[in-house]
Parts: C-alpha cells; structure tokens; sequence
C-alpha cells in the first residue's frame, strides 16, 4: 500500500476515535457537575452514596469498565442486548455499533466521575467570604453560585480539565479492547495483512499533532479567563 493509502485508511479509524473523544467529552463534562453537586450534598446518603460510586469509577481501570459494559448485560440476564443495537446501527451503515455504544457508556461515566472531582475541587477552594458577600449584596444562592462563583472555578479547573482532556484522546486507543475499528485497531490490521510494522508508529503522528491542536486551543482558553482574579 502507499503512504496515501495508508493514511486514508488510519484516517478512517481516527475518526471513530474522535467520536468517541467527542461525545465523552460533550456528554461526560456536562454531567460531572451534578454528580459533583451531590458528592457536596449535605443530605448525607446522597453525598455517600454519590462518593462510593466515583470511588469505584475510578478505582477500577477504564479497560475493564468497557469490557463490563459490553459482556456484563449477557452474561447477567443472558440477553445479547448490543447484537441488537449492533442490527439498529447496521440500518444507517455503522459498523460495530454496539460495541461503540459500549465503549462511550463506559467512557461517559467513566470520565464524568473524574469531571466531578475537578469541580468539586474548584467550587470548594473559593472562600465562603465570596458567598457571604453576594448575600450582603442581595443575592440569591443560585445568582451567588452562577454569577460570582461559576467564573472563578471556571479559571480555576481549567489546568486540570485541559490535562483530563489530552488523556482522554489517547485513552481512545482502549476502544480496541473489545475490537472497535479506532485507529490502533486499524494499524494492527495493516501489519498482519500487508506485513507492515510502521503503520503502528504512524498512528502516533495522528495523536500528536491532535494533541498539538487541543494544547493550543487550551492555551487560549486559559489566557482568555486570565482577566479573572481568584
């Protein structure tokens, strides 16, 4: 094969990796504030209950997680719940789709619990004398929350965020776990059928020019909220 075909086959991969990438992190981040919310709960089985399920999210290895995702539900209730969802996705020509849909399951929750620990983190180092002056001011603890205390954690999780963001593209590569097509899986493929072995490194050229893009875009972002003192 040609280094063109190559890369318009790797290319094809990557794509399912930035899907994956793509909709953790639209699903995955927006849902970690919740979950943060009630691990900070001052009902005490909520936030209990809340802090022992983000303890085995992160506990266990994300791996691991995929592949209980994907063989638990057959095994457990002996339904093969994603040939199903595989059939659904053959209809609009996605390949594999069930176990897609696994993986972003696992990588959803497994990355919202992590989300949820940074904004904890950040809604908990602004001193109470930032509420305690909204308050003075007449502020309602919702107004406080969103128009005093949201901008300061914002510039404050951004560093951490912006690294939980990098190590989730490359997390991507663990989709090939359970045989999804991402890219890794794709460069395997090329070096048992066409006996080439440098496709396997290429695909590093993929991650890190990405990678490069994500770094700059980041950057911005945080020299943009530099206006804000904290």
């Amino acid at each position: 094969m040609s280094f063109l075909e190559v890369t318009s086959f790797l290319f094809d991969g990557f794509k399912i990796s930035m899907l994956i990438f793509a909709v953790t992190l639209l699903c995955g981040a927006p849902l970690g504030l919740p979950i943060a919310m009630c691990s900070m709960s001052k009902f005490k089985p909520l936030k209990y209950l809340t802090k022992f399920f983000v303890w085995i999210v992160r506990g266990i290895p994300l791996m691991l997680q995929i592949f209980i995702f994907y063989y638990v539900p057959g095994l457990l209730f002996d339904f093969p719940i994603f040939r199903y969802v595989d059939d659904f996705g053959a209809q609009f020509g996605f390949e594999d789709f069930g176990r897609i849909v696994s993986v972003l399951m696992a990588f959803v929750i497994n990355y919202a619990c992590y989300f949820s620990e940074i904004y904890r983190g950040g809604i908990e180092s602004i001193s109470q004398g930032q509420y305690e002056a909204g308050y003075v001011l007449g502020m309602t603890k919702s107004q406080v929350f969103f128009k005093v205390v949201l901008k300061q954690v914002i510039k404050r999780i951004v560093p951490p965020m912006s690294n939980e963001i990098i190590t989730l593209i490359k997390d991507t590569a663990l989709a090939n776990s359970i045989m999804v097509a991402e890219i890794i899986k794709k460069a395997g493929e090329l070096a048992s059928e066409e006996q080439i072995v440098w496709p396997l490194f290429y695909t590093g050229v993929f991650y890190l020019a990405f990678v490069g893009l994500l770094t700059i875009l980041l950057g911005k972002l945080e020299k943009k909220l530099s206006y804000i003192k904290v």
